[in-house]
């Protein structure tokens, strides 16, 4: 077996490569023509990889790869500022070899991607601002689909911080008909039936919130109508039951085990309600990690200036602080939202990678730590290929 790192960075694609052991990493990259890549997945059958991302000046789009990072071919959505400057400068670009491209198929709509999902044959992306695209022929050609955008009070959504990001993408692996998405900051929408229409899912749970957190500043609204308020971060499904999710949210960890349309607040026993990533143990559903942040206003990065992984080992009723190898004095990074993934291994394996380009791994489920690749670029992303 080999085990593969996708790893999304503000200059490009890189892939860290490794054996069973999980030791000798070796890095690859940057690929996809130095694009910021926002999310990455892969195939374990076929090897392919997806890369998202994009931005104002190259469009957006879809990278992908069928020889594990060899060569890449673009699926561009949309073009971007490049594009109008080869059109106004033409002989200096005919002389770089620079060529207008032809019109993308959603020009207009989507600035860059965020997110990719696959399940079931299909693969989907969520672009910014948020629209939800579906692939039949492996990320080849793509439509969208259209009912996210008919949603009734569309209109008053709130972009958050990074603007109006789809950036989480759950489908059920066993049933096509159901995914669930996270939108910053307009929340948890699923569906039952393939994307025909769409629900919103941020109810509090009707019971207690398991500790005493005031509601975060622009979200008193939402805390006080019984909902987790609309900022989603992260989410995740857990293995072997179709209705567990956890999510890192705005202003707290939450727990649903009916698909979204409640959740219980499992803050309680974390330094902070503030953070991006959230990550479920790959067999064991009640055993998860998250990395904390000092807060929204305070420079988000680790309470303290002391990075730690904190890991529950019940879904959420208790937590414990692991951070033997961590950087644990005067460290500032963030960890972002899509930046943290486990592997299938026994003990599974999670990383995390920070805005200060390292890539941290842990072999045993958090108990230790060792930082397996630095000065990368800022990191966006991590997922795990194994083959």
């Amino acid at each position: 077996m080999t085990i593969t790192l996708l790893v999304g960075t503000t200059k490009g694609a890189f892939l860290l490569d490794a054996g069973a052991d999980r030791q000798g990493w070796m890095i690859r990259g940057p690929f996809c023509d130095g694009w910021g890549i926002n999310h990455m997945i892969g195939d374990p059958e076929s090897g392919t990889i997806w890369a998202a991302g994009g931005g104002q000046w190259p469009g957006a789009g879809v990278w992908r790869s069928t020889d594990h990072g060899e060569s890449w071919q673009v699926s561009q959505f949309a073009n971007g500022a490049a594009n109008d400057w080869i059109a106004a400068n033409a002989e200096l670009a005919e002389e770089w070899g620079m060529e207008v491209a032809p019109a993308a198929p959603f020009d207009g709509t989507v600035d860059a991607l965020w997110s990719l999902g696959r399940a079931n044959g299909r693969l989907y992306a969520g672009a910014k601002p948020a629209a939800f695209f579906a692939s039949d022929d492996g990320g080849v050609t793509w439509e969208l689909l259209p009912a996210l955008g008919e949603i009734p009070g569309r209109e008053s959504w709130e972009p958050g911080a990074a603007g109006l990001t789809l950036h989480t993408i759950l489908p059920d692996p066993e049933d096509a008909r159901r995914i669930w998405i996270g939108i910053s900051a307009a929340g948890v929408f699923a569906t039952e039936d393939g994307g025909e229409n769409w629900d919103l899912r941020v109810r509090l749970a009707n019971e207690p919130a398991s500790g005493d957190h005031p509601p975060h500043p622009g979200h008193e609204r939402e805390t006080a109508s019984g909902t987790i308020g609309l900022c989603v971060h992260n989410m995740v499904k857990a293995p072997g039951d179709g209705e567990l999710l956890y999510q890192q949210n705005h202003h707290g960890v939450f727990r649903s085990v009916d698909g979204g349309r409640s959740w219980r607040d499992i803050t309680a026993g974390l330094p902070s309600d503030f953070g991006f990533p959230i990550a479920v143990h790959p067999r064991d559903p009640d055993v998860i990690w998250t990395l904390p942040l000092n807060g929204d206003s305070k420079g988000r990065f680790p309470p303290d200036a002391s990075a730690a992984v904190w890991r529950s080992r019940d879904g959420g009723q208790s937590w414990e602080k692991c951070q033997n190898g961590l950087p644990v004095k005067d460290c500032y990074f963030t960890v972002l939202r899509q930046a943290m993934a486990t592997d299938s291994g026994t003990p599974a394996g999670v990383y995390f990678g920070s805005n200060s380009g390292s890539i941290f791994a842990s072999l045993d489920e958090g108990e230790s730590w060792q930082a397996i690749a630095q000065h990368l670029p800022t990191v966006l992303s991590v997922e795990v290929l194994e083959r």
